[in-house]
């Protein structure tokens, strides 16, 4: 049986998808950055992390799964800042990597912190049991929305 639309549960699920993205939760800045620029700064740190202290902009790209104009217009924002560095390869002059820069470093832990915070908190908000649920539920949603771009 399909479900309707001018069901209780249906009404509940739109209203509750609504309420949800009425939040901004995604949009939010993160430790005064905004969400592309913290996703740049943490790839590249965790790069860092992985003793990969430079990337090009073709691998930040195709690890965040944006365009690499897209992430050069976010790099020429960080470096205005003084968080990130281009460096030219001296085994491909033609090559430019991105690093972080000290300040770019505490800004990357800074924002994980206040990322993992933001997390940690909903855990103990809703408890681990409807923690696991709502993780559970969501791979869910998202497998159904992968299936109908299909």
């Amino acid at each position: 049986m399909m479900a309707n639309i001018e069901s209780p549960t249906a009404q509940k699920l739109l209203h509750a998808f609504m309420q949800f993205r009425k939040t901004g939760w995604h949009d939010k800045k993160i430790a005064g950055y905004n969400p592309s620029e913290f996703k740049v700064l943490a790839t590249i740190e965790h790069g860092a992390n992985k003793q990969q202290t430079e990337m090009k902009v073709s691998e930040i790209s195709q690890q965040l799964k944006v365009t690499p104009p897209t992430v050069t217009q976010i790099i020429n924002t960080l470096e205005k800042d003084g968080l990130v560095e281009r460096t030219i390869d001296p085994n491909d002059r033609r090559a430019v990597k991105i690093k972080l820069t000290p300040k770019g470093l505490e800004a990357a832990q800074k924002a994980r912190g206040a990322f993992t915070e933001t997390f940690l908190g909903l855990i103990d908000y809703l408890g681990e049991e409807e923690s696991e649920q709502l993780a559970d539920l969501l791979s869910k949603v998202h497998q159904y929305f992968q299936q109908l771009n299909r």
